[in-house]
């Protein structure tokens, strides 16, 4: 019996033009007349999640910023954040290269060093409260920094992650989409969190289901026994993940849902 599900947000539980299938609100209430918790576990800051589920905002969990913050009904269950000096580390070594724009994630804003068209455009599609500063490290910025964040037009993963590959014994960093990289502690994903909303919650791995698509959401698939890579996923997380759901534009997770939990396909 499930008891608890924990979905990603972009490429999992949104369309590609970053909708909400309208068939999930329905869906909530039976899960809700069931007492099955619903989370969302997204590398997307925690205001914008809140603004997503604004009209059910206080009956979900979200777990924002891959893992390093938990809140649920405007209380912080967990954080997570990233020593300063860490973070001036990592700023000065994506500072070299050219492509990439570093993107500080803090639990009150997101601080951006671009005030560049196209990169605020993609910055706020997942970041609702944000500031543009002349240099991130030389700001007093009074915030805890959950996740130091890069932003490449031309591509994470060949163009980003080759330069923090040594610090994956250190750091936790992963590739969360086409033009993003992510950085945060190195006990920090999506996966340890959903293990301590399992405590909180007294469930265990076998009453959890998780939805995910990219590399951000490799731990997360190993902490439910019903763990669901997208059939739009990276190939890495198909290998890991125990079942596939169809695609994001298909309506996969709302498809699941109905035909694991509530039986009505």
């Amino acid at each position: 019996m499930i008891k608890l599900i924990v979905t990603d947000m972009d490429g999992t539980f949104l369309n590609d033009r970053h909708e909400i299938n309208e068939e999930f609100w329905p869906i909530f209430e039976d899960l809700k007349k069931r007492e099955i918790t619903f989370a969302v576990a997204s590398g997307r800051q925690y205001y914008n999640l809140l603004k997503n589920f604004d009209k059910i905002k206080n009956e979900i969990i979200f777990v924002a910023e891959n893992g390093t913050y938990i809140v649920e009904k405007d209380k912080e269950l967990y954080v997570n954040s990233i020593d300063k000096e860490h973070v001036k580390e990592l700023v000065k070594i994506g500072r070299k290269i050219k492509s990439a724009n570093v993107v500080l994630c803090g639990k009150k804003a997101a601080y951006v060093e671009t005030d560049e068209p196209e990169l605020i455009s993609e910055i706020e599609k997942y970041y609702e409260r944000y500031e543009i500063l002349k240099d991130v490290l030389e700001s007093e910025i009074e915030d805890e920094i959950l996740k130091v964040t890069f932003c490449d037009l031309e591509g994470s993963e060949l163009n980003v992650y080759p330069h923090f590959k040594e610090f994956e014994k250190e750091f936790k960093v992963a590739v969360s989409g086409k033009i993003w990289l992510d950085i945060t502690n190195f006990n920090a994903n999506k996966g340890v969190a959903v293990e301590k909303l399992q405590k909180m919650l007294n469930v265990t791995k076998d009453e959890t289901m998780v939805f995910g698509d990219y590399l951000n959401d490799l731990e997360m698939m190993g902490s439910g026994t019903y763990s669901f890579a997208m059939g739009n996923a990276h190939h890495k997380l198909k290998e890991v993940a125990n079942y596939i759901a169809d695609t994001n534009n298909n309506g996969g997770v709302v498809k699941t849902i109905k035909e694991y939990v509530l039986n009505d396909k």
